[in-house]
């Protein structure tokens, strides 16, 4: 069957759905286009950042097209909410996992069989054994979640996904490919072994996050550091992100310690505890998982209010991809990256010594340098973040940089004291050694070497020990230092550094006064006066979550309840206007969370009613209603009854006929109902 959709008639369909299964009166910035792209049955690949509704693009065509939409995705956990939320707003979508209660497989058969199944989410795993299957569930789209895992050299890498491209094909049906971080070279990936060299469309959408954040500083204590973090947003979700596992393990206790519900997770732990941890991240508020980077692709929680790393990440691509966790639902949400000199080396030596060829070693470090730049910058850092990634920015005024510009020096002499350091002691040493060098500390250690008879023995002297190991891991982040692995980490001079050693540049660095600076205030998600109600929302959420067996946001997100909260609507039309509340929600949740509201049972409405509520075809019901209800014995009152059903009053109200002959037309609408309510009807209609 053919699965594809007129492109004239894609955006008013797409409108429609979006208002009445997600609740939201208009698209995100990129989302209307892929989405008519997709439902019209073009090959699309889309790069968007995390948080700008990548499911939606694929979930809202397959509800315009006839069949079922094929979801590849990674995680487990990340298909499994995605259904829950689904299955929430009312459509009709499954997942085969190895997590599947028996139940849940035979009611996604069942689905099948019936045809009224919209979405499968399987996992590339699962394709070659789901062949037969899928050959005879009437399949018209192939969506592709997080489309990088199908990049070799990429750390995500899912051998499986490279099965797709070959499905496609036997298929026959068009493929969307998704994915948040995608480089050039990912990209021309993804294209080469998705779509067998086949040129897709590409939406490329800006990387800006607005609501989130930035934030880094240099390591001083940096456990203390992390632990003030968290506690300046207790009560909040938030991820650390940890270099090590026995660190997140550690840091967990320190958390649980201090008073915050907190766990460790990483890929050392068994399945079973790994995914008791992602249940509890995404029903509960307020958890804090210490993690490595195996707590990542399945996070689907979109209201993480903020992101920490423990340790420096391993790229740009790696750190924009892992803040991007944090405030999905578009409420404010902030995150803190801390490094340091150790941080580097690390890196550095992780991609010195790994197998990749030469010159994917060379582009590695590039990325490294990138990310090591930003932590470094002098200014606005989402200027530099997003030119990374091609795209130019004025000053955000929502960075560290920009709160609280820094206090910056000409390095120019600090560093090259330490490059002649560096030389003349044989590109043989690290920052510890050198800095005794420079600051005329005597140790055995400079003696036995000679270096104490060396010109730079002391010449930095009047510069503190510690202010000389800002200045070397500055140099670091710069690239103008390297570990050499073949020397244990010593430390060597880059080409980048020749032209300040030969006087024919200047460098400014950054004074570091992190170590002086004032726990960050905490930014709530709603005014003072607002917050107690936002709390009784938030607890009649809990209650609804935990009675469905579902997380907290299934029911509604953060950035919903902040909107109920602050606009605290009365009646269900007013209930039915709030983002994310669409029709099916309404039905659902709307009387519980009006009471909450109004502190009283809301007014019964008739189920016909309720349909249109927040619609302008639900105020003219009412006119319409009210005049049946008038009228239904005439206009003085004394003639015979003659009923308008609710059903009839709703389809009037929707199609708006314009003349008794169309009127005639609606269930229910006989002669006698012309005869007593056509023209009063028509006048309303009229008057809009």
């Amino acid at each position: 069957m053919d699965g594809t959709v007129d492109p004239a008639a894609a955006t008013d369909a797409a409108r429609d759905l979006l208002a009445s299964v997600y609740g939201f009166a208009d698209f995100r910035p990129g989302q209307a286009e892929i989405v008519a792209a997709v439902a019209a049955g073009q090959e699309v690949l889309a790069i968007l950042p995390t948080g700008a509704g990548k499911s939606l693009c694929f979930q809202l065509p397959a509800l315009m097209r006839p069949g079922v939409t094929l979801v590849v995705s990674p995680l487990i956990a990340l298909m499994r909410d995605q259904v829950r939320a689904l299955q929430a707003a009312g459509v009709v979508a499954g997942a085969l996992t190895s997590a599947n209660t028996d139940a849940e497989t035979d009611a996604v058969h069942a689905a099948l069989a019936d045809g009224t199944l919209r979405l499968l989410y399987l996992a590339p795993e699962r394709l070659v054994s789901a062949r037969t299957l899928l050959a005879r569930a009437n399949v018209t789209a192939i969506a592709v979640d997080e489309a990088h895992c199908v990049s070799q050299w990429g750390h995500d890498f899912r051998p499986d996904y490279l099965q797709i491209g070959a499905l496609r094909k036997s298929l026959g049906v068009p493929l969307a490919a998704f994915t948040a971080t995608a480089d050039a070279e990912t990209r021309d990936e993804i294209v080469a072994r998705l779509f067998d060299g086949a040129q897709p469309r590409v939406f490329l959408h800006g990387f800006d996050r607005p609501n989130i954040h930035l934030a880094f500083a240099a390591k001083d204590r940096p456990r203390a550091q992390i632990l003030d973090f968290a506690a300046a947003r207790r009560g909040q979700s938030g991820i650390v992100y940890c270099g090590t596992r026995a660190k997140t393990e550690g840091l967990a206790r320190a958390m649980a310690e201090a008073g915050h519900p907190a766990c460790a997770y990483h890929g050392g732990m068994e399945a079973e505890a790994r995914r008791a941890v992602e249940t509890r991240f995404a029903v509960e508020d307020g958890l804090i998982v210490c993690a490595t980077v195996a707590f990542g692709m399945g996070v689907d929680k979109p209201d993480i209010r903020w992101v920490a790393h423990a340790d420096l990440p391993k790229s740009i691509e790696s750190y924009y991809q892992e803040i991007g966790r944090a405030g999905r639902d578009g409420a404010p949400a902030e995150t803190l990256t801390l490094f340091g000199a150790d941080d580097i080396r690390l890196r550095r030596s992780q991609i010195d010594e790994g197998l990749a060829p030469p010159e994917r070693k060379d582009a590695d470090h590039g990325r490294l340098n990138a990310l090591l730049g930003l932590a470094e910058a002098l200014a606005c850092r989402r200027v530099q973040l997003l030119a990374y990634f091609g795209e130019t920015a004025e000053p955000c005024g929502n960075c560290d940089l920009c709160d609280t510009p820094p206090l910056t020096f000409d390095g120019t002499e600090s560093v090259r004291m330490a490059l002649s350091a560096v030389l003349r002691t044989g590109e043989w040493f690290g920052a510890g050694h050198l800095i005794d060098v420079l600051t005329g500390k005597a140790t055995p250690k400079v003696r036995e070497r000679g270096h104490d008879a060396l010109p730079t023995f002391g010449v930095g002297k009047a510069t503190p020990p510690r202010d000389w190991q800002d200045v070397f891991r500055q140099m670091m982040g710069r690239d103008l230092l390297r570990p050499d692995p073949e020397r244990h980490g010593a430390l060597r001079m880059t080409d980048a550094a020749r032209p300040l050693l030969r006087g024919e540049a200047t460098i400014e660095l950054r004074r570091e006064t992190a170590r002086a600076a004032p726990r960050p205030a905490v930014k709530a998600l709603v005014a003072d006066e607002d917050a107690p109600l936002l709390s009784a929302l938030k607890a009649q959420r809990r209650a609804l979550a935990e009675a469905a067996r579902v997380p907290a946001y299934v029911i509604f997100t953060d950035r919903t309840l902040v909107e109920m909260a602050e606009r605290r609507p009365a009646t269900l039309d007013a209930m039915a206007r709030i983002g994310g509340v669409g029709a099916v929600k309404l039905e659902r949740f709307g009387a519980a969370f009006l009471k909450v509201i109004t502190g009283a049972e809301p007014s019964p409405v008739h189920p016909a009613r309720r349909k249109l509520a927040g619609r302008a075809a639900g105020s003219l019901f009412d006119r319409l209603q009210e005049t049946a209800s008038r009228l239904d014995r005439g206009s003085d009152g004394t003639g015979r009854f003659v009923d308008c059903r609710t059903t009839t009053v709703r389809w009037i109200a929707e199609h708006r006929p314009a003349s008794l002959d169309a009127l005639g037309r609606a269930p229910g609408m006989g002669p006698r109902q012309i005869d007593r309510f056509g023209a009063a009807f028509l006048e309303i209609i009229a008057e809009g």
